[in-house]
């Protein structure tokens, strides 16, 4: 089968023919129709995460954001049938007997694989599976469209659900790109009024047009003096990891409020005075797959959508490179057959 590998760090992946991997007892083996391009796939490819290494697996075939079809099952697999669409996220393997396993923090298991690192992933036409961790899709989801919400989408979800919004509070969105689009569309689902921040005016309409009832432009009006104006926000979600970002979004909160990692910070931060104002600060480790499943079926219902742009797997090294110059809106899906 075709796939694209990594080698060696900060180098172009190589598109190569590798062996179709062939499914354990517990296993199945998909037929990939697409696999989203995340940010964290390139953070991956660069070595830039130095507490992951010892987990990725060299070389090996980035992408944790599938879906496809069950094309053969291991013999222990009863729930799932060939010809089941399915979708594979970033938790490829939890163990189920740990503290935080039993505590239903799954995501948080120190002994899990993850897809794309310590397994191979879906930059490839075929990828095995724990038949466990594998998602059956809603028919109503195109597989382009579902496949980014096995990472951004479940991402941010779970973030925002940690956030406790409530109907009519302000919740600022830093960054409207594959993540923040996602997050206007969610927080609005819950009930949020929400005001989104970008530094150009194309992702801010776009941000308008998913139901932001503010924008800002950091190049041109400072968010945290124009959000204190009107009281401040409950809860700021940080999509992208800039350091100037997550200061900004720290100073516009209101006293009590919530500010959101998601967005990776490419340096370290911190949070002056945050003591004496009852602030609290939240992260999602990607999510479960009882999160995964709420996030499909927002979309089924409708009240979220992310917007795709498919190529192809030849195009993974140009994809990475507009990736790192900030050219890409919304996501890029890596279309197969």
């Amino acid at each position: 089968m075709k796939a694209a590998l990594v080698h060696e760090y900060k180098q172009p992946l190589q598109i190569t023919d590798v062996d179709r991997p062939a499914p354990a007892e517990d296993e199945v083996l998909i037929e990939i129709e697409a696999c989203g391009v995340c940010h964290s796939d390139l953070h991956l490819a660069e070595g830039d995460w130095p507490q992951f290494k010892r987990l990725i697996k060299m070389p090996f075939i980035p992408g944790h954001e599938v879906v496809g079809r069950v094309s053969e099952k291991g013999s222990a697999v009863e729930h799932l049938s060939i010809g089941d669409r399915v979708g594979v996220a970033w938790l490829h393997w939890s163990c189920g007997e740990c503290e935080l396993c039993r505590e239903g923090l799954e995501n948080l298991c120190p002994k899990q694989s993850i897809t794309g690192a310590s397994v191979d992933g879906g930059f490839a036409q075929f990828i095995k599976a724990k038949a466990s961790h594998a998602l059956k899709v809603p028919d109503s989801l195109s597989s382009e469209e579902a496949a980014p919400l096995f990472c951004a989408g479940v991402t941010v979800y779970r973030a925002i659900k940690k956030a406790g919004i409530k109907p009519g509070q302000r919740v600022a969105i830093f960054g409207i790109g594959g993540l923040g689009h996602l997050a206007v569309q969610i927080a609005k689902a819950f009930g949020a009024q929400v005001i989104a921040i970008d530094v150009t005016d194309e992702k801010l309409e776009f941000a308008r047009s998913l139901g932001a009832e503010k924008t800002i432009n950091a190049t041109t009006t400072d968010p945290a003096k124009e959000l204190r104006s009107t009281g401040g926000a409950h809860v700021a979600v940080v999509t992208i990891g800039s350091k100037a970002a997550y200061n900004s979004a720290f100073s516009s909160i209101r006293s009590a409020g919530s500010l959101v990692v998601v967005g990776f910070p490419s340096e370290d931060i911190s949070f002056p005075a945050i003591m004496m104002r009852e602030m609290k600060i939240l992260s999602a480790a990607t999510g479960t797959r009882q999160d995964v499943a709420e996030v499909l079926e927002m979309a089924a219902d409708g009240k979220i959508r992310c917007q795709v742009e498919t190529r192809q797997l030849d195009e993974i090294n140009e994809i990475l490179e507009d990736m790192r110059r900030g050219r890409i809106t919304g996501r890029v899906v890596l279309k197969f057959k």
